[in-house]
């Protein structure tokens, strides 16, 4: 698949204080691609500030979603990018990440290349922002985020049991074949991951081009990261391992490019 255009959702709740650091990583990840056409869609869930505006004036088509729901948000992002670029035919590229996080320039060729492979999905990770929360504390992060990885391997060779709503893409046709995302408060990247894999579609894992999500301890979405990293300050929170819960997921495997 040659993607005809790309879409890029991002959902936010509250966001203003992180969504313009957001949406111009985006921009300059659009960039790269030209001129292969790129919307910008934000669905602006329950917000309360000046999110909405911040994104409109960086570019992106806003639409509201009072459903303080991540997962309904992400699809009725999606579902207005199908409509933006109905003209594109069948083959959009769909892009996902958050509000609280930038995405590096190369991010979308990066995911244009596995759909140039006849890549359904891409899956990629996250690496902690600049944070106040400590040395140890993200080492126990990464301790156990990394645990997978082999040692002496390169990153880009790492085929990563993780999934994240943050930097993740599918193309359009593999996302409606499974009835796209669910309406979960938590959970639907890793929802959605599991439908691709059970329609037998071709997931590729990546450790190229993570995108920069916040480390913070009061998240928008429960049981998401920031429950995670509040977990780790005291592993007895959910007893034995507090990381393993959101951390992995059950997939197909792939090469690199």
């Amino acid at each position: 698949m040659t993607p005809a255009a790309i879409a890029v959702v991002v959902p936010a709740h509250d966001e203003e204080r992180r969504i313009q650091a957001c949406l111009r990583s985006v921009r300059a990840a659009a960039a790269f691609v030209a001129p292969v056409p790129v919307v910008i869609v934000v669905a602006a869930d329950a917000c309360t500030d000046a999110t909405a505006t911040m994104a409109a004036r960086e570019g992106a088509s806003v639409i509201p979603a009072w459903r303080r729901n991540v997962g309904a948000a992400r699809a009725a992002g999606v579902d207005h990018a199908l409509t933006l670029l109905a003209d594109a035919g069948p083959d959009v590229w769909l892009a996902m990440t958050d509000a609280d996080s930038t995405v590096p320039t190369p991010w979308l060729a990066h995911q244009l290349a596995w759909a140039r492979r006849e890549y359904d999905a891409v899956l990629g990770t996250i690496r902690l922002a600049s944070t106040k929360l400590g040395a140890l504390h993200v080492a126990r992060h990464d301790a156990d985020y990394f645990r997978t990885r082999r040692l002496g391997g390169t990153e880009s060779r790492w085929e990563h049991p993780h999934v994240h709503g943050a930097n993740l893409g599918v193309s359009a046709s593999a996302y409606l074949r499974v009835g796209g995302f669910a309406q979960l408060p938590t959970g639907e990247d890793h929802d959605l991951a599991v439908r691709l894999s059970a329609a037998g579609l071709l997931i590729a894992r990546t450790d190229r081009h993570p995108v920069h999500t916040a480390a913070r301890l009061r998240g928008r979405a429960p049981g998401g990261l920031a429950d995670l990293l509040t977990a780790l300050r005291d592993p007895t929170v959910r007893g034995g391992d507090p990381a393993r819960p959101r951390a992995t997921v059950g997939l197909d495997s792939a090469r690199t490019p």
